[in-house]
């Protein structure tokens, strides 16, 4: 007779032959041993094989570990979307480090803070921004950096010299193929270190993981119906979370990656056309490059391309215009904390024969959890109960999944915070629960601006704002922009006599903050406050939101 303690004997415990840590890694060693020959990165007319990417990982792990560094360090990068970044993405786990990319968009103040904090062991830097990082590293005390740069290989670009550097090409010459690399003991074991906007002004370091980045990989191929070898066209930034997610999607599928440095219309429909893209990411605002580009920079699209946007929800009406040229989209919804997507608008063929703009309304939601999330829920604002699917209640959105951080580097009060009781993760959204229970944001509680797929901190905008000594009170908030999705909006009190204007405080943001937040409108008034003095923001939300 079988019993419960006969069925999970010791000898039925997990080993080395059944239980093996999950990681992209084996994506990679697996896509270069069965389909090596197939193209994988594609950059300024130069293909490398998915066989010749591994090669180049391997070294570079290599290397890395001859130049000293250890398990479990940090390694930032500091780069655009070439192929260098695809394969750092696998290259400085191979190694057993810590691969944190930082946003290229950030100010010199901001990526010093970051590199501050995480303590990498090296940095590798795309040498068209040296000059940035050379700034950024001027303002930290602490260990000599290892710097390795990703040369230019188009022309010649100005840039920095630093004490400890190398180039990209020449570290990977250190390396010895016979040095092979290993998985984690644990796939538990940090792979990633990716930093947030920072909602009360300083980022927090997100710590993800080889399990939660094998199984985003393997949840997104079925809702995305990618199939085996898709052509992706990486206008993601390969820095963002999202761009990590598709590094290890096109490994697994054995893709073919088209790398832009540059981003705009002209140059998406170029490599649309030319390479006959089935499939890119992009934040709404690169659909508004798409929909708004001129016609000579536009190209007629003959075949379907499979769009993932995320970020700000994009407009019905641009929803609509893409669909036009061609375009399947597919709206998505997350967070760094969440490895990226966790939720999408998974399509209903019921809905098929509504028209453009009664799909595109639809296609507007965040919809519902990836077969890779275990569970997400709405929960009632005063009661903490699950929101009835009418379309009209709000709660919070909380997450469960295995695709979810192992917390924030450095900080356990901000981790225990976003965990609660352990049970959820509160992601600080709120929205409604529509009939057949898709999911659709209406506010954020953080006061989180996404302006072209950025998020910008309001409380750090007004941080600097009030820097300035005639500010008596600031309020910064979100206004509808149809290009960028979302625009930070200053509205300002002026102490009594001072005087002030809009292009002097706008001036003065840019010399502070990175262009995507300064404020793209001043507004003298005053501002709606309680009793006690609070600010209501939510006033000010509703009013620029019209």
């Amino acid at each position: 007779m079988t019993t419960v303690d006969s069925i999970n004997s010791k000898f039925m415990g997990p080993r080395a032959a059944n239980h093996v840590p999950l990681s992209p890694l084996s994506f990679i060693k697996r896509t270069a041993a069965v389909y090596g020959n197939k193209a994988a990165t594609t950059y300024n007319g130069k293909t490398r094989t998915w066989s010749e990417v591994y090669t180049r990982c391997c070294l570079f792990a290599s290397a890395a570990k001859k130049s000293g560094i250890k398990r479990g360090e940090v390694v930032s990068v500091l780069a655009f979307n070439t192929p260098e970044m695809v394969e750092l993405q696998f290259a400085v786990a191979m190694a057993g480090g810590v691969l944190n990319t930082i946003n290229t968009r950030l100010d010199a103040d901001t990526i010093a803070r970051i590199i501050a904090h995480a303590d990498p062991a090296a940095i590798v830097v795309d040498i068209e921004l040296t000059a940035q990082l050379e700034l950024a590293l001027t303002q930290i005390n602490g260990r000599e950096k290892q710097i390795i740069v990703i040369p230019c290989h188009e022309h010649e670009v100005p840039r920095c010299h630093f004490s400890e550097e190398v180039l990209y090409d020449d570290f990977l010459g250190r390396g010895d193929l016979h040095d092979s690399w290993v998985l984690p003991e644990s796939e538990w074991e940090a792979y990633g270190l990716n930093y947030t906007s920072g909602t009360g002004g300083t980022p927090k370091g997100v710590v993800i993981h080889h399990r939660g980045a094998y199984l985003m990989a393997m949840g997104t191929v079925p809702a995305w119906n990618v199939p085996q070898h898709p052509v992706y066209l990486y206008t993601v930034p390969m820095f963002h979370c999202n761009g990590w997610g598709h590094a290890w999607l096109n490994a697994l599928v054995a893709g073919s990656i088209i790398c832009l440095k540059k981003i705009n219309a002209s140059a998406i429909f170029d490599a649309i056309s030319e390479h006959k893209v089935t499939h890119f990411g992009g934040a709404p605002v690169v659909l508004g490059l798409l929909i708004n580009a001129p016609e000579n920079d536009q190209k007629t699209i003959k075949h379907t391309v499979n769009v993932m946007t995320a970020g700000a929800p994009p407009p019905p009406a641009v929803l609509e215009k893409v669909e036009r040229l061609g375009m399947e989209v597919m709206q998505v919804y997350g967070l760094t904390e969440t490895f990226g997507h966790i939720m999408h608008c998974a399509w209903d063929t019921d809905w098929d024969n509504l028209d453009f703009g009664e799909r595109a309304t639809i296609k507007a939601r965040q919809g519902v959890q990836f077969t890779h999330t275990e569970e997400t829920e709405v929960l009632g604002l005063t009661d903490n109960l699950p929101v009835p699917h009418d379309g009209e209640t709000q709660g919070e959105i909380v997450i469960r999944s295995n695709t979810l951080m192992k917390g924030y580097h450095k900080d356990e009060s901000a981790t225990e915070a976003v965990f609660g009781d352990g049970n959820y993760f509160r992601t600080g959204d709120i929205a409604v629960r529509h009939p057949g229970g898709y999911i659709e944001i209406k506010d954020r509680l953080k006061d989180v601006i996404i302006s072209g797929g950025e998020n910008v901190s309001s409380v750090e905008v007004e941080n600097v704002l009030y820097r300035l000594p005639g500010v008596a009170c600031a309020a910064v908030v979100a206004k509808s922009d149809e290009k960028w999705g979302e625009v930070p909006v200053a509205v300002i009190e002026l102490k009594e006599g001072a005087e002030c204007t809009e292009p002097e405080i706008i001036d003065h943001c840019r010399r502070h903050l990175a262009g995507f937040k300064t404020p793209k409108e001043v507004i003298f008034r005053e501002i709606p406050k309680t009793a006690t003095g609070k600010v209501q923001k939510f006033l000010l939300r509703q009013e620029f939101k019209k």
